[in-house]
């Protein structure tokens, strides 16, 4: 039997979140130069969406350009951002016929124009589709998003919009640019490093954490659903024992 066969529909996680890293490794290992890598990738963007779609996850969530990597070679970022324009403008079509939706989180009125167009172009196409939500996290950084949403609860607070003990766990989620997403369950790293790298730092306050040596380009959809199973084999207490959760 296989892994996919394996896997329990009511045992897997409803939103999947992926810190996609190696990629310039990947590329070293073959003597090319790191964007290579990168347009690698991009295939196993595209295994791991249609795995998701196959077992039903409703939320796919990409760490795909954070605020840091801006600091890299300029050629990489340049080629990072073309490599971007035309995936989606590749995968567009594809993602809409697979009843795919596609949304954003991060500072993405810092990117580039081109790449702003191409993703309000996408996101508008598939914006009624009911399958699986593809979020890309684009010039993100979840101390930014907290940032933010520290100043906007502030704000409220000074407008008398808000009194500070009207401040919880719920107002902080719904200030943060996830507040339509549910948090994710599991949490996935490629490359053999055991970092968060500033991702989805409030949300991930109770996920699974899984980590390969794979590299992000070597990873596909049996290496995805390896992860699954793992998920599902697992036992979720948030704080209490395992007798109060039988």
């Amino acid at each position: 039997m296989s892994v996919k066969q394996e896997l329990i529909q009511e045992k897997l996680p409803k939103h999947v979140a992926i810190i996609m890293d190696g990629n310039g490794r990947w590329a070293k290992k073959q003597g090319k130069m790191r964007v290579f890598g990168h347009k690698h990738g991009v295939n196993s963007v595209r295994q791991v969406v249609e795995a998701s779609g196959e077992m039903g996850i409703k939320y796919l969530t990409l760490y795909a350009f954070s605020t840091e990597n801006w600091n890299r070679p300029k050629l990489e970022v340049d080629t990072l951002m073309a490599l971007l324009v035309a995936s989606i403008k590749a995968e567009t079509k594809k993602l809409h016929k697979n009843n795919v939706r596609l949304l954003t989180i991060g500072n993405t009125a810092g990117l580039p124009k081109s790449v702003q167009k191409k993703l309000d172009e996408a996101i508008a196409i598939t914006a009624n589709n009911t399958g699986l939500n593809l979020v890309l996290a684009l010039n993100y950084s979840a101390k930014w998003e907290i940032n933010e949403a520290v100043k906007s609860i502030a704000q409220r607070v000074e407008r008398k919009e808000l009194n500070i003990e009207d401040i919880d766990n719920e107002l902080i989620s719904n200030s943060l640019t996830t507040k339509e997403i549910p948090d994710p369950e599991l949490l996935i790293r490629t490359s053999g490093e055991y970092r968060i790298s500033n991702f989805l730092l409030w949300q991930i306050a109770y996920s699974e954490l899984y980590f390969t040596d794979k590299l992000w380009p070597d990873f596909g959809k049996e290496d995805f659903f390896e992860a699954l199973h793992d998920y599902q084999n697992r036992e979720r207490r948030f704080g209490k024992i395992s007798e109060q959760i039988q």
